[in-house]
């Protein structure tokens, strides 16, 4: 039987956190900024996740709603290879998740996830949880664990 992509973040979240359960909403949540209106909280507080792809390789990035991510950490993780944000069909046969719902963990293939040092700076960051109607809360040491993700500085323009 196949599970739904919400069922799928539940499942993964048990494993680690068996008291986190996602937050639902009436309305889709598509961005950084109506999901922070909806939970009255800073945009900054949301994590989002991106696909980024360069040739047959691709990486997940997460960072705080406000933090733009430079091209330059993305090439470094690529090592130096032109890379592009994946397309919408991309980000759902990678992940599993549709665009505006990319939980950064229960991905549907295995790619490195990097985490922004930005999210750091909150007691609890909201990533989507595989749907657009659901926001999972975690602290960042818990998105840390989940994701199995290298810490980066996003929005550095160096290394």
């Amino acid at each position: 039987m196949k599970t739904s992509p919400l069922e799928r973040v539940v499942h993964y979240v048990q494993q680690y956190q068996p008291t986190l359960a996602p937050l639902l909403f009436a309305q889709p949540l598509k961005t950084s900024e109506q999901a922070a209106e909806a939970l009255g909280v800073e945009i900054g507080q949301i994590a989002k996740s991106l696909l980024f792809r360069a040739g047959e390789q691709y990486a997940l990035f997460v960072a705080a709603g406000d933090v733009r991510i430079h091209a330059r950490q993305v090439k470094a993780v690529f090592g130096s290879a032109k890379a592009k944000m994946a397309s919408p069909e991309e980000v759902e046969a990678v992940t599993g998740f549709q665009v505006g719902a990319v939980c950064p963990f229960a991905l549907l293939q295995d790619v490195p996830v990097y985490v922004d040092r930005s999210l750091q700076r909150f007691s609890v960051v909201y990533t989507a949880a595989g749907i657009a109607e659901s926001l999972l809360p975690v602290t960042y040491e818990q998105l840390l664990q989940m994701t199995g993700g290298q810490v980066i500085d996003a929005a550095a323009a160096s290394e």
